[in-house]
């Protein structure tokens, strides 16, 4: 047994000092007034939102000096969107293009940012959210996606970005509605959004959802979950307002381990001296059925979660907020994926007799969650300077508790015509185990200083004082060794500071001109890497030197620059942006030494840089739209290939692998008081798949443009009807490919869905 034991502090009095101020200064009689909101009466289904739901950011989003972008729910109606991974299509660039290693698999909601893993940075209600399941939009308002380095307002995320879903409340309305849903590939769902109002300052709300669907285009792959949430309102409408919130989600899988990548563009068997010529001539030149199932008959996903929270905001005055928010979750997922592996060699190839090797990828997590976050918000001025603050401190503890499973003898498969019957048990292994656990204390404030009405600057700056500790027993023989387990013990704790800093100028109300800058760190042993969720684990320290988790190494660190422009027209019915980014990332892992003989120090660098510009809501009463546009030019220095990082390019240059360079989404609505009608596309470009010690596999990802249509009828005040196509044109394409390059997943080919809508 080894013990590991590092404390790394990064001292400072930034924070107190900024409290001390906070708590000394004395305001001024006259509160500023807040400037005039100019409402304009516009369809109820607008895509624009004006401000994010996060107490950390108290300006609107036109004087927000971040790239955000918002989903509202009325998108994910029209587009008959059900999961958090469909609701992001709407977001250029972000996505899930990577599915795993080769014997690791990215489960639930594997999207990044910015070419970077953002599975361990998704929040609700501004909360952590630890599922490792997919993750259903029928309890969402809306889904922010924010971009750059979100350290100062979250703590522990990725350097590129976070995602929060917003989740439905009580509220003083009657109101109810659901819909029924059927489609191709056995599509059928169901759901039901009842609020009552109970009496003036009372109301609750009901969501549930049923669905059960195969897998698009996939033969034997099949989904069904369904999920019942809940939301109790108290003092509606009072100073003293409380919600008690309750959701509960289980998920019951066939999983889809992908598809064998034999005979698609860049595959090329003769890279492997397991094949003779005609071999991979063969191979190159006959590509599989993308429907191709290659699991086995006792293949399963299931999970089950659940998320219980209690809101309190109290108003001090009418410029002072007090909130706090506390939450229970928990999270188990179980599965066995048989997913395609390797071509058994045959010197007489054909699609008769051609047979592939498979792998049993599973897991066995569960994790629980304790969090609370209480915030002040208020408006003060000291002298004739304007302060819109937010200050707070959050408490949070993350568990996670990973069983190790031992699959049986797994048969070889036929590669063109697989037949799933043959099963394959799985069995609990006592020698390979873990239990985790980290406890963070954080403190933040936030100030916005209105200077003159004109020119406002802001920061924050947050410490994070955490405390990491792991028990449990792995297998330290590598693949195709016998295997060899050894206990370990981690230990970590250190205080972590990240900080931010922007300045805005409004030349007109409408518009503004901004510049931000940000600082974040991220400590090792909770870092998400790009080949999967360690089998569920939310943090995985190691004693590696290979590995970005070693705890002996230091904090990643990012720097993040953004200049950008936004924009309200058409009587702040529609909003433009365009921002540049970059993001810096160092103490990246490079490789000194041989290959023999590996030493690893942390001299790499990593950069993203580009431009993203954006559109939404409405250009008439009618016509609506969402678009968006980014570049990324991204480059790595020094940067070696580690273990669990899927870091660097399979065709050898200096581009960040799963990183689309160009991404374009457009989504438009034109709706009447009967019909509405709807259409888009999206654009995704060629990206470079990770490195990996298997050379047959394509080392690029072609591009690929999708369009999707809409038409909706209202039959009667209270029934509608909606009819979705996804895909018309039937493109054929790869969605995502594990760094291996032996299984990818292949895009949904043309589907439909119906919907009856009710609303009374």
């Amino acid at each position: 047994m080894s013990l590991i034991k590092t404390r790394k502090k990064i001292v400072s009095s930034a924070i107190a000092s900024s409290l001390s101020i906070f708590a000394t200064t004395t305001f001024a009689d006259e509160v500023a007034q807040l400037p005039t909101i100019h409402a304009q009466a516009t369809k109820d289904n607008s895509y624009k939102a004006d401000q994010v739901s996060n107490t950390k950011f108290t300006q609107p989003l036109v004087n927000t000096t971040q790239t955000i972008s918002v989903v509202k729910k009325e998108v994910l109606a029209d587009q008959n969107a059900t999961t958090l991974t469909e609701a992001l299509k709407n977001i250029p660039g972000v996505g899930a293009f990577a599915i795993g290693e080769n014997g690791a698999m990215n489960t639930g909601d594997a999207v990044s940012i910015r070419g970077l893993d953002v599975q361990n940075s998704i929040f609700v209600d501004g909360l952590r959210d630890i599922n490792t399941a997919t993750r259903d939009v029928f309890n969402t308002e809306q889904v922010e996606v924010y971009k750059g380095a979100s350290g100062t307002d979250n703590g522990r995320t990725a350097a590129t970005g976070s995602i929060n879903m917003v989740s439905k409340k009580a509220n003083l309305n009657n109101a109810t509605s659901g819909t029924l849903g059927f489609g191709s590939d056995s599509f059928y769902r169901a759901t039901a959004d009842v609020n009552q109002k109970i009496n003036d300052t009372t109301a609750i709300r009901l969501n549930a959802m049923g669905e059960n669907s195969d897998g698009i285009g996939r033969d034997v792959v099949e989904n069904k979950k369904w999920g019942v949430a809940g939301s109790l309102g108290l003092g509606l409408g009072t100073d003293t307002r409380a919600y008690i919130n309750y959701m509960h989600v289980e998920q019951n899988n066939i999983p889809d381990g992908g598809v064998s990548t034999v005979g698609l563009p860049g595959f090329n068997a003769s890279n492997s001296a397991n094949y003779a010529a005609a071999q991979s001539a063969y191979l190159n030149n006959n590509k599989v059925n993308p429907s191709n199932f290659y699991g086995s008959s006792s293949d399963f996903d299931d999970a089950q979660s659940d998320l219980a929270t209690i809101m309190i905001e109290h108003d001090l005055s009418d410029k002072t907020t007090l909130s706090s928010s506390t939450r229970w979750g928990r999270n188990s997922h179980k599965y066995l994926a048989t997913i395609p592996f390797s071509i058994v060699p045959n010197t007489a190839m054909t699609s008769d007799n051609a047979q592939m090797n498979r792998l049993a990828n599973s897991g066995d997590s569960s994790n629980t969650l304790l969090s609370n976050q209480t915030n002040l918000q208020t408006k003060f001025n000291t002298g004739s300077i304007e302060h819109d603050l937010s200050t707070g401190f959050e408490v949070t503890q993350e568990k996670s508790n990973v069983n190790g499973l031992t699959a049986g003898t797994i048969p070889t498969v036929s590669l063109y015509q697989p037949n799933h019957s043959d099963p394959v048990s799985l069995t609990r292994n006592p020698d390979s185990w873990s239990v985790g656990q980290v406890d963070t204390y954080s403190a933040y404030i936030f100030d916005t200083v209105k200077l003159l009405p004109n020119l406002h600057i802001n920061g924050g700056i947050r410490a994070d004082n955490y405390h990491l500790k792991s028990d449990g027993s792995a297998n330290i023989a590598g693949r195709g060794q016998p295997a060899t387990y050894q206990a370990f013990h981690y230990k970590d704790s250190g205080t972590l500071l990240n900080w931010k800093a922007g300045i805005l100028f409004k030349p007109t109300e409408q518009g503004s001109l901004y510049a931000n800058y940000s600082i974040q760190q991220q400590a090792p042993g909770t870092l998400a890497g790009g080949d999967g969720l360690e089998s569920g684990n939310p943090f995985a320290p190691s004693t590696q030197g290979n590995n970005a988790n070693n705890l002996d190494l230091k904090p990643q660190k990012a720097k993040n620059a953004e200049v950008g422009v936004k924009w309200e027209f058409f009587d702040e019915r529609l909003l433009l942006t365009g921002a540049y980014f970059y993001t810096e990332l160092t103490n990246q892992l490079e490789n000194i030494g041989s290959t023999s003989t590996p030493l690893y120090v942390q001299s790499g660098k990593k950069t993203i840089q580009g431009v993203e510009l954006g559109a939404v809501g409405n250009l008439t009463e009618h016509w609506q739209i969402t678009t968006g546009y980014t570049h990324q030019d991204t480059k790595l220095k020094n940067v070696t290939q580690a273990t669990g990082t899927a870091s660097t390019s399979a065709d050898g240059s200096d581009v960040m692998p799963f990183t689309p360079g160009d991404a374009f989404t457009f989504w438009s609505t034109y709706k009447t008081d009967k019909w509405s009608i709807g259409a888009g596309t999206r654009y995704t470009g060629e990206m470079k798949k990770a490195t990996d010690g298997n050379k047959v596999g394509p080392a690029v990802i072609d591009d690929y443009w999708v369009a999707d249509a809409m038409a909706s009828y209202q039959l009667t005040k209270n029934i509608g009807l909606q009819f979705n196509i996804n895909n018309i044109f039937d493109k054929d394409y790869v969605a995502s490919m594990n760094r291996g390059g032996w299984r990818y997943f292949p895009g949904a080919e043309r589907n439909y869905r119906a919907t009856i809508n009710f609303k009374f």
